[in-house]
């Protein structure tokens, strides 16, 4: 089969590398959409973490975000699974550690993380095998676009949960890409009041044309009280200015991840009385995400600028839009293209 494969920073090529087989516990699935990810940049430039603390290396087959239809499984799984649309939990926990025995696989330390750690082969690919434990089902209404978008959207979902707000409350969000924006969204969902803070004009119109009327720049930022703060960023200074932001007694929510470390002073922690969250995962929200898609709660659609081939790939991941691309900051892969 036809595989997008990471060889080293800046170097990649689309393979014929041999088709999974589904061991026993796992599932084959047929991939229909993978969304790139920033995550996946960071591996295309050579600077994700995991790649200097052993826990990722190259060749790499990435790919994360995927919805794909079961084609056959293994030894010891339904085989009612065949046929069914699904997308898949990226973290995979052992099992047997006392993290994955209090449901916190996803954060095992020795958990596989599909097409990001663990040499767990990614969906950039025609196929793709993976654990039968790891699917989630995707209702009729939740088409292929929609399945790629639920794992951003599990961890959107949860930092939004995260600011413990709903009607009446005032959420500030930093950072209008893909996961500030589904939070956005959850958020404006729950009757919460949605203002986002973001640096291009392109990105804060963008939001004004999803609907969000209380868009600003760092600079235009009104003086407001904000409940909760969600720092979906990638700026190494931005979680201290959140720390800033918000009321005494509020919330604090970090999904992002700046490149560097990024500092706040515990002392203002403390003496405003502030609760400090951290996301790593979507695993927790999936299945909600999926509610959420299915009923029409949340629709983020708007946010998929194009969908391109796996022979496209190597371009957006150097920084190259496609072309013809919408406004949105996602763009989608079909493997079955070229």
């Amino acid at each position: 089969m036809r595989a997008f494969v990471l060889t080293a920073p800046g170097t990649y090529a689309v393979q014929e590398v041999p088709t999974p087989v589904a061991a026993p516990g796992e599932a084959v699935v047929d991939v229909e959409r993978v969304g790139v990810c920033g995550t996946d940049v960071e591996f295309f430039t050579g600077e994700m973490a995991y790649l200097h603390q052993g826990h990722s290396s190259y060749p790499m087959r990435l790919g994360h975000e995927w919805a794909a239809r079961v084609a056959e499984v293994g030894d010891g799984v339904d085989p009612a699974w065949i046929g069914r649309r699904v997308m898949g939990d990226t973290m995979l926990g052992c099992g047997t550690c006392r993290r994955c025995r209090r449901g916190h696989q996803h954060v095992c330390e020795k958990r596989q993380e599909v097409g990001v750690r663990g040499e767990r082969p990614g969906a950039l690919a025609e196929q793709l095998a993976v654990p039968a434990t790891s699917l989630h089902f995707l209702p009729d209404s939740v088409d292929a676009v929609l399945g790629a978008l639920v794992e951003p959207g599990g961890n959107a979902l949860r930092a939004a949960r995260a600011t413990a707000l709903g009607r009446g409350g005032r959420a500030l969000i930093l950072g209008p890409g893909t996961i500030g924006l589904l939070a956005a969204m959850f958020l404006r969902a729950a009757g919460t009041e949605v203002h986002l803070m973001g640096r291009t004009d392109s990105s804060l119109a963008f939001a004004r044309d999803l609907g969000f009327e209380h868009v600003w720049s760092e600079d235009s930022l009104p003086d407001l009280p904000f409940d909760a703060v969600v720092d979906a960023s990638n700026a190494a200074r931005l979680p201290d200015l959140a720390l800033e932001l918000v009321e005494p007694a509020g919330r604090v929510v970090y999904v992002g991840l700046a490149g560097e470390p990024s500092r706040i002073d515990t002392r203002t922690l403390a003496l405003k009385d502030v609760t400090a969250v951290g996301i790593l995962s979507a695993s927790p929200g999936l299945d909600a995400t999926i509610r959420a898609y299915a009923d029409g709660s949340v629709d983020p659609r708007p946010l998929v600028a194009a969908t391109v081939g796996l022979d496209q790939v190597g371009s957006v991941l150097a920084g190259e839009r496609p072309i013809g691309a919408g406004p949105g900051p996602k763009v989608h892969v079909d493997p079955r293209t070229g």
